[in-house]
């Protein structure tokens, strides 16, 4: 996984974060909907990325 690959995906995961702090601090459902939805979007491109790394190994030895 390359450095700037995960610094972005972990971006997604922390903006998700925050948006669903704000959300639930001023009790708007929807951008905490929408912070969960930026959490799941980073956790999925992460996914993304370990998987095509160790397709890469495999590919490697």
């Amino acid at each position: 996984m390359s450095t700037s690959d995960k610094v972005g995906n972990t971006g997604d995961k922390v903006k998700g974060k925050a948006k669903e702090a704000l959300g639930k601090a001023v009790g708007n459902e929807r951008l905490e909907a929408e912070g969960r939805a930026d959490q799941v979007q980073g956790d999925a491109k992460q996914a993304g990325e370990k998987a095509k790394d160790a397709v890469r190994n495999l590919l490697k030895d």
